[in-house]
């Protein structure tokens, strides 16, 4: 098991072999899923700024250079850690749906759930307003030297990763609504190493560094927007991008370990990592080897237990029907956990099962005095609605897609509503309220299962942040079956299968439904260790 003063590591010889090892460094770090924004955050804290100039400068160029998965048409989340006073502060930056949605609106489309790329299933991006209250909180530089770097990729050009590459080849959304888009040069997806420019984009960016938050959200861009969206079908208008804000939040957290891991609370979807954690530590899980049936069953059945609470009860808070903490209890949890049966997979909870989803992007920062951010940004499915307003160079999300259509439901669709969102970054604290790390793992509903089985490989079998993130995963499918990464044991395969798990193996890209996650981990020695996911085209590096 790990030590609490995180002077050592135990590295077990399970997982991903990415021949990759933790990077350590004292003075800051980033960890990002692509190098331009590792390198822009890096930057600013070399500038002298905090990790919330340096996570706003990573969010940003990563809209750049990875609008498959993100943008600044998407949502963002965050988790701030400030070392002066020891505490977790929660960014909720999900927009809401249009004051014109009702259920009426949808039922007249004749559909029986939310369509994808539809006009209907945009919800306001609250990404910038995220950006803008992160910066304007704990930013010492100015806004526009945050995003100069991710102007200047964007006006400049820069050059194609292989994983982004294959991700922004799946480009149904875009080619649903147009062809012509700066996201499809040529009228098709960037191969690696090419050479993509972004103008449009380069002038939304410049627009927001001058002029803040209302550049994006009054005005003419706005204005462009909601047309965008009134042309696809959807009723989003004026007065609703300008009525959206980033609130500030209180975490919802657990303790596992002796570690209290922190999530963002409803409408965010990180209280599935929570209860799950909660239910594991009633059960022997940690008794069974890494990657053994034993110890995945568990896993997954605590993660299926949690994932039909939430599925039940994670809504816009406004409209929340109890306590989330109250499913966090420790009386809740056990009883929770006696519905695990340990010789065979429990049919009755598929209602609830989640859907599987793997287009966001998760990064973390830490600076010099030790506040550090870990932060999620993303346009929700490929490409997000596929929908691009003129003249302006990104995507719009589709978060609506996860409001249901029933009646009487928390979560059901509505006028000015945040749905359920899937995108959840992760802060975990020592037991004296210092920082333990910074981390996460997206991928859509991937993400809960991500958190638990990287914060498992780190508190239960003492692994390093890159061998916790290099370790196969299993991911939970729509069907309520279960994918397992190539490379798992074949007796695990066998065994899970004989619990009564529909099993399947993902190889080669089809891996990216395991999502990509970054950790910067804080050391009893000052010094900062980090890994980053082998599954995508990032790094961690520090200063």
């Amino acid at each position: 098991m790990l030590s609490h003063s995180c002077t050592s590591f135990s590295v077990p010889p399970f997982g991903f072999h990415s021949r990759r090892s933790p990077v350590f460094a004292e003075h800051g770090m980033v960890a990002a899923s692509q190098p331009l924004a590792v390198a822009a955050g890096l930057d600013m804290l070399r500038a002298g700024g905090t990790a919330a100039d340096a996570a706003v400068a990573v969010a940003a160029v990563l809209a750049v250079v990875e609008p498959c998965s993100t943008g600044i048409g998407g949502d963002a989340f965050a988790l701030c850690y400030v070392a002066a006073t020891s505490t977790v502060h929660a960014l909720n930056g999900s927009g809401k749906s249009g004051a014109g949605l009702t259920p009426e609106a949808v039922a007249a489309l004749g559909v029986e759930d939310m369509p994808k790329f539809h006009g209907i299933s945009v919800t306001v991006p609250g990404a910038c307003a995220a950006w803008c209250a992160l910066h304007e909180r704990f930013g010492s530089l100015e806004l526009e030297q945050v995003l100069a770097p991710a102007i200047r990729l964007a006006q400049n050009g820069f050059c194609i990763g292989p994983v982004t590459s294959e991700l922004w080849s799946h480009a149904e959304a875009l080619r649903k609504h147009t062809i012509s888009s700066p996201l499809l040069p040529h009228g098709r997806a960037p191969l690696p190493g090419e050479r993509i420019t972004n103008p449009q984009l380069a002038e939304v960016l410049s627009a927001v560094a001058s002029h803040g938050k209302s550049a994006f959200y009054e005005g003419a861009m706005a204005q462009r927007m909601a047309t965008a969206v009134q042309a696809a079908g959807g009723v989003l208008t004026v007065k609703d991008f300008a009525a959206c804000s980033a609130d500030w939040v209180t975490p919802l957290s657990t303790k596992y370990r002796g570690i209290r891991v922190h999530e963002c609370p409803p409408n965010g979807q990180g209280i599935v990592a929570l209860g799950a954690l909660g239910i594991l530590s009633h059960t022997d899980h940690a008794d069974h080897a890494p990657l053994s049936p034993e110890r995945l069953h568990r896993q997954i059945e605590a993660l299926r237990l949690s994932f039909a609470d939430a599925r039940r009860y994670v809504c816009d808070p406004a409209h929340a029907e109890l306590d989330y903490s109250e499913l966090l209890s420790a009386d809740y949890t056990a009883l929770r956990a006696k519905r695990i049966q340990p010789d065979r997979r429990n049919a009755a909870m598929m209602h609830g099962t989640p859907e599987s989803c793997s287009d966001t992007v998760q990064f973390c920062v830490a600076d010099r005095n030790g506040n550090a951010i870990s932060m999620v940004n993303s346009v929700y499915m490929n490409f997000g609605s596929g929908i691009v307003p003129e003249g302006l160079g990104f995507v719009l999300q589709n978060r609506g897609c996860n409001f249901t259509l029933v009646e009487g439901h928390p979560n059901c669709i509505g006028p000015s509503k945040r749905p359920y969102h899937t995108i959840i970054p992760c802060m975990t604290t020592m037991p004296d309220g210092t920082l333990h790390s910074a981390m996460g793992v997206m991928g859509g509903f991937m993400q809960p299962q991500g958190h638990v089985q990287v914060i498992s490989a780190m508190l239960d079998d003492g692994c390093d942040p890159q061998s916790a993130l290099d370790r196969l995963r299993f991911c939970i499918n729509p069907d309520g079956s279960v994918a397992l990464e190539e490379g798992m044991p074949e007796e695990t395969i066998e065994a899970l299968t004989a619990l009564r798990h529909p099993v399947s193996v993902c190889s080669g890209h089809d891996r990216k439904l395991f999502g990509r996650g970054q950790i910067i981990l804080r050391m009893e020695e000052g010094f900062y260790a980090a890994g980053s996911d082998a599954r995508a085209d990032g790094c961690a590096f520090g200063i």
